[in-house]
């Protein structure tokens, strides 16, 4: 069962992280990073990650340390996105966010030490990947972290509150704010393979639209979610004027879109036959998530 599945990840990931973080100096953020990154959530990146390693038969001690350095990653970029001067978000993973539980200060410095992790472990010597292989994977993971990726897509989503913009526009800014880091989950599994640039690219672009269908359902789930299923407030994005399809073009036009998106994934998965099942499965889940 997907949930099952997602749960047992979910556990391997916050044990690898609770480990790393084991061997370093105790800081007066090493409590507030656990809570901001290992509490609670359904880590679908890692899942996602794990999944297309079975594409090219990529044995899992491989890809722990990317699955547990896109964690941090994520977290880092959801105790941001939660503080009063960004989202203004009180409640996260059904429970008070970082910055209401250890004050805004603490809260931006556990997101920066939680991206500076990220990198810690990919570089990490004891990582069975090669030099080469790590060199490749922190470049690209910066590039989707930044001004290019999530932090740029998300100083665009600030930036086109209360403003009526274009479908690509606002499809442009999905892109980079979560399918970023989604198509780092596809290419970097990619890399390990040791799959050549066209490879790398195509299943990078793949990652982008499973991230895009990610968006577009956490977009419906904040109109039909509840705070117990969604974790996190809802019916907020019309609140705040955020730029959405659903805002756009209505909620039975963007959940066609979200159809034939996931339509489209699910085709290019087909040429992966019994490899792709459980990558089928996880897109399956994320199109349907707490329906």
């Amino acid at each position: 069962m997907i949930k099952n599945k997602l749960n047992r990840n979910a556990k391997k990931v916050d044990k690898f992280i609770i480990n790393f973080l084991r061997k370093q100096k105790n800081s007066l953020l090493t409590i507030p990073m656990k809570y901001g990154s290992i509490s609670g959530g359904k880590k679908v990146r890692s899942t996602i990650i794990f999944d297309a390693g079975k594409l090219f038969n990529i044995r899992e001690k491989k890809l722990i340390n990317i699955c547990a350095a896109v964690e941090c990653i994520h977290s880092y970029s959801l105790i941001h996105d939660d503080l009063p001067c960004m989202d203004d978000d009180s409640i996260r993973r059904g429970k008070p966010s970082t910055h209401k539980k250890f004050g805004e200060a603490t809260a931006v410095l556990a997101g920066n030490s939680l991206l500076t992790l990220a990198f810690e472990i990919i570089s990490d010597k004891a990582n069975l990947l090669s030099f080469k292989q790590k060199n490749e994977i922190v470049t690209l993971l910066a590039n989707f972290s930044g001004h290019t990726g999530i932090a740029g897509g998300q100083a665009l989503d600030l930036k086109f509150e209360n403003k009526r913009k274009k479908i690509k526009d606002i499809i442009a800014m999905q892109r980079k704010k979560t399918g970023k880091l989604f198509n780092f989950c596809l290419r970097s599994t990619a890399i390990v393979a040791n799959k050549n640039s066209r490879v790398q690219l195509s299943l990078g672009k793949l990652g982008e639209e499973i991230g895009l269908l990610f968006q577009l359902v956490d977009d419906f789930l904040d109109i039909k979610g509840s705070i117990k299923l969604v974790g996190k407030p809802i019916k907020k994005d019309k609140k705040k004027g955020k730029s959405t399809l659903i805002n756009l073009i209505g909620y039975e036009n963007s959940m066609k879109y979200a159809h034939n998106l996931e339509k489209k994934i699910l085709l290019k998965l087909k040429k992966h036959g019994k490899k792709a099942v459980d990558l089928r499965e996880t897109i399956k889940f994320i199109k349907q998530r707490d329906f």
